[in-house]
C-alpha cells in the first residue's frame, strides 16, 4: 500500500509462513489418526485367534467358529491407556481449534505458543499412554501364539509423531523470512 505524503511503500508482513500452515497440516493429520486409533479394532491380533481394541477384547477358541468378546474397561491399565489417548487426542484438537481461529484472527503471533505447549502437552500425555499399553499387555496377558501389535496402534504412534511435529513447527520462530525460503 502506497503512502500519499512520503511517496514510500508500506510493506505488512504477516506473521503467518509456510511454517505455520504445514504446522496446522501435521496437527490436521494427528487429529484424523487419533480418531483412527481410537476406532481402530486391531491394536494387537493373533493368528486369527485374538484381537484387542481400546474397547473390546475377543478371543475364538480353536474347535469354535463363535467369538467371545469382554469389554476393555474392566482393568486399571487399560482403562488409564484410553484416558491418556483421549487427553491427547482432546489437547490436539483444542490446538488445531486455536490454530485454525488464529489463522483468521489478528493473534497470530501470540497463538503460535499456546498451540505449541497444547502440542507438547498432548505428545507426553500419548507417549505414556503408548508406552503403557505394551508393557501392562505383555505383563498381563498370556498368548500362547504369535501376536502383534497392529496397525490401531501404528496410527496412535503416526498420531504422536504429527503432532511432535505440528509442534516443532510451531515453535519455530523465523526471524526473517528469506533466510528460509
Amino acid at each position: 500500500m502506497a503512502s500519499s505524503e512520503s511517496g514510500t511503500e508500506e510493506v505488512r508482513v504477516s506473521a503467518l509462513t509456510p511454517l505455520k500452515l504445514v504446522g496446522l497440516v501435521c496437527v490436521f493429520l494427528a487429529l484424523c489418526l487419533d480418531v483412527g486409533a481410537v476406532l481402530s479394532p486391531a491394536w494387537v491380533t493373533a493368528d486369527d485367534q485374538y484381537y484387542l481394541s481400546m474397547w473390546v477384547s475377543c478371543w475364538k477358541p480353536v474347535s469354535s467358529p463363535q467369538w467371545s468378546c469382554n469389554s476393555t474397561l474392566a482393568t486399571d491399565w487399560q482403562i488409564a491407556t484410553l484416558a491418556l489417548l483421549l487427553g491427547g487426542a482432546a489437547l490436539t484438537l483444542l490446538s488445531f481449534l486455536m490454530a485454525l481461529t488464529s489463522l483468521c484472527a489478528s493473534c497470530r503471533s501470540r497463538c503460535y505458543k499456546p498451540v505449541a505447549v497444547l502440542l507438547f502437552s498432548a505428545v507426553v500425555l500419548q507417549v505414556c499412554s503408548l508406552v503403557l499399553f505394551p508393557i501392562k499387555f505383555i505383563e498381563m496377558v498370556s498368548l500362547r501364539v504369535y501376536h502383534e501389535f497392529n496397525w490401531g496402534y501404528g496410527l496412535a504412534w503416526g498420531s504422536t509423531i504429527f503432532s511432535f511435529g505440528g509442534a516443532i513447527l510451531y515453535c519455530l520462530n523465523p526471524k526473517n523470512y528469506e533466510d528460509y525460503y
